[in-house]
This record gives C-alpha cells, structure tokens and sequence, in this order.
C-alpha cells in the first residue's frame, strides 16, 4: 500500500511567501555565484602553477561539490516530504553560508576541494525553493509561481559573477568567499524569519503483510515507494534524461570558459572582471529567456522550445571555439545564456506538472541528483578535454551534447 501524504497546503499566504522567497533565493544564488567565475582563477593562489593542473584540479574542484550533491539530493528531498520544505531551504543556505566562508580560509586546493564537497553535501537551494514554491503555491498556479522563481535565480545568477569579479580584482579572491558566505547568512535569515508553510508530515502505512506480521516494511521497499513516482513514469524519466543531457552540456564548459578568457584577454586586463562580466551577460540573457520562453511554453508547448532552444545552443557554442577577442565571446554567451533560459524554464515547468501532488520533494530530489551528476561528469570532462586536447575542443563537445538533447527531446517528450 503506498504511502498516505499528507504534506504542504495552499493558503493565502502563498503570494507573500512568494515574494520573500523571490528575493531571498535571488540574494543566494548572487552569493553563490560570486565565486563560479573565479574558482579556476583562485586555484594558482593555492599553489598549483602547472598549466594542465590548473585545469584538472579546476574539474576537481566543480565535479566534488556536484558528486556528494547527486548522493544527498533525494536524501534531502524524501525529508522534506516529511518534515517540510521550508527547513531544507534554511539547511542548504545556513551550511552554505558556513561553508563558503571557510573556502576562503583554504590554504591548499585539497582542502578547497574537500569543502565544496560538504557543500554539495549540504546546500542545494535552488532545489529546495523549487519545491517550497510548487507545494505552497496553488497547483494551478505553479507554474506561474515557478517561473517568476526561475527570473530570481537568472537575475541573481547575472549580478553574482560580475559583483563578484569586481570583488576579487579589487579586494582579493578570499574577500568574494566571505561575500558569498555573508549574503547566505542575509538571505537564510529572511526565510527563517519570513515565510509561513502549513505542513503537515507525511504518514507512512505499513503494507498488509508487515503490519500482520508486526514487523517494518523492509528499507528497500519504502526506497521503491520513495522512488515509484519517478521510476514508474516514463514520461519523468525522459524529461529527467533531457536534463541530464542539457546540464551536462553547460556544464562541461565551467571550468573552461575563465582559463579562455585569461587566454585570449588582452595583457594585463582585469580578468576576473572580465570572466564576471561575460558570465553575467549570459545570466541576464538567461532571465529574458526564462520569462519569455518560459510563457511562450505554456502556449505552444515546452518539447517545441526545448527542441527549439537545444538547437540554438549547439549554433552558438560552435563559433565559440574558434573566438579570439573577448567581445566576440560576450555576444555569443549571451545567445547560449537566453536558449539555456528557455530550456531551464520549460523543464520546470514540465516537472511540476508531472509531479504527482504530494509528492513533489522526492521528484525535485532525484531531478537535483541528475544536475549533481552531470555538474559531476560536466566539469571534469570538459577540463580532461582541455588538458589534452586544448581549450578549444570542450565547445565543440558541448555543441554535440546539445544536439542530442534536442533529438531527445523532440523523441521522448510529449508535445505539451
């Protein structure tokens, strides 16, 4: 017998919930994405000067954060089904603004990686207030409620790697760390303080035969019961595939995209900036594409913008390996930046609606242990790529990556 659910209730609240959750995670992810652009730029300082290990360690230090992410994200998500969604929310921004801070008390690239590894372990906000929002907003406005998230996020993720490129060529790259960990603090404080959730935890049955018998249900059935959602549903497991395909297609470039800027900036140029600027240029993009798309999607149907939009991605990341100015790379980023908008936007969408009601935490859960894996397996194979064959090559793989999304897409979705 499965599970009795009874979890998160709309109430009147949900707006208002809404609106501090919308700044708040806007405020996280400015802090979190402070120190993307400069990750690879940070290792030197940490002793490693052999071109091809800056690279490797780069992919290391992305890939750590996203494989211990992939383990604990249906973890967390089965709690919140649980004990609510709006601790996991303050779980993933107070450990983050503990441990961000401490990166920047790093005295050599091994501890660095080891702490972005208990941060995939313990942050995973976007997750969180994904699913916070889909089970306090009304069902019939989920959507709605999500896509205004999926703007916050974009926004913040535009000012984030600019603010925090300005911070490291001008106070230190351990200086953008202690932003980061500050503006978590800030943003966790708001969500403590602020929002108001009806929760109800979830009451489990016990199957006939255990209950007969006086036992407990075995843990690997309550894992299936946990799981059925997701892996009896084929059309979740092919949105989840697209995803997978997708993330790992922008994410194999993480840690390239700042060593090419170093490479083909111009002497003695403020890099950081530079990497921070291109980085969020490609975010705002992302905003306009997320709102624009995103309700486009809800007319014409997601599968034909995510075909659509994979397609794009794939014309522009191509011209991108053969860029020699900084300007030239800015534009093209812009154009990924306002696909991959569309793209986030329109699989959001689609994973509320097919997420069945109650049960939203467990699938937001799995769907942020398929971005773990390919942030994972993205990274490090982007700066293997790099480190052998160039740090030209990883663009042209990005754009077959994303070739096969949108066929994927366009086979296993259904057209709305």
């Amino acid at each position: 017998m499965p599970e009795a659910t009874v979890t998160s209730k709309p109430s009147a609240s949900w707006r208002r919930n809404l609106v501090v959750i919308w700044f708040t995670e806007l405020v996280a992810v400015v802090g979190f994405t402070v120190i993307m652009p400069i990750l690879p730029l940070y290792i030197p300082e940490l002793g490693v000067q052999s071109e091809r290990e800056i690279r490797i360690w780069s992919g290391v230090v992305f890939s750590a954060h996203a494989v211990t992410m992939g383990f604990f994200g249906p973890i967390w998500g089965a709690l919140s089904d649980r004990y609510g969604r709006k601790v996991m929310v303050e779980r993933a921004m107070f450990g983050g603004a503990l441990l961000i801070g401490l990166m920047g008390l790093a005295q050599n690239v091994q501890q660095l990686a080891l702490l972005r590894a208990l941060q995939g372990a313990l942050t995973g906000t976007v997750t969180a207030a994904n699913a916070l929002v889909a089970t306090t907003a009304p069902r019939e406005r989920a959507g709605y409620a999500l896509g205004l998230l999926q703007m916050a996020i974009y926004i913040g993720a535009s000012a984030g790697p600019l603010l925090g490129g300005l911070v490291a060529d001008n106070l230190g790259y351990q200086a953008a760390f202690w932003v980061t960990g500050v503006l978590l603090f800030l943003a966790a404080l708001g969500v403590l303080t602020l929002v108001r959730e009806e929760f109800q935890p979830v009451t489990p049955l016990i199957d006939g035969q255990a209950s007969t018998n006086g036992v407990r249900m075995p843990i690997r059935r309550r894992m299936w019961q946990r799981l059925a959602p997701v892996l009896g549903s084929s059309s979740l497991l092919g949105l989840l595939g697209v995803r997978l395909l997708m993330r790992l297609g922008v994410r194999l470039l993480g840690p390239v995209l700042p060593l090419l800027i170093q490479d083909i900036a111009p002497a003695g140029a403020r890099v950081a900036s530079i990497t921070g600027l291109i980085s969020g240029v490609s975010a705002a993009a992302g905003a306009v594409g997320a709102l624009g798309l995103g309700r486009l999607g809800n007319r014409v149907g997601y599968r034909g913008i995510l075909v659509i939009c994979a397609i794009a991605s794939a014309a522009c990341y191509v011209p991108q390996c053969f860029v020699s100015d900084p300007a030239a790379l800015l534009f093209l980023q812009a154009g990924t930046g306002l696909a991959m908008g569309g793209i986030v936007a329109s699989l959001s969408a689609s994973l509320a609606r097919l997420a069945p009601e109650g049960q939203e935490g467990i699938v937001y859960g799995v769907d942020a242990s398929v971005v773990a894996a390919a942030n994972a397996i993205g990274p490090m194979t982007g700066s293997a790529l790099a480190a052998w064959l160039g740090l030209r090559v990883p663009f042209l793989f990005a754009a077959g990556v994303f070739g096969l999304a949108g066929v994927a897409a366009a086979w296993l979705l259904p057209r709305r």
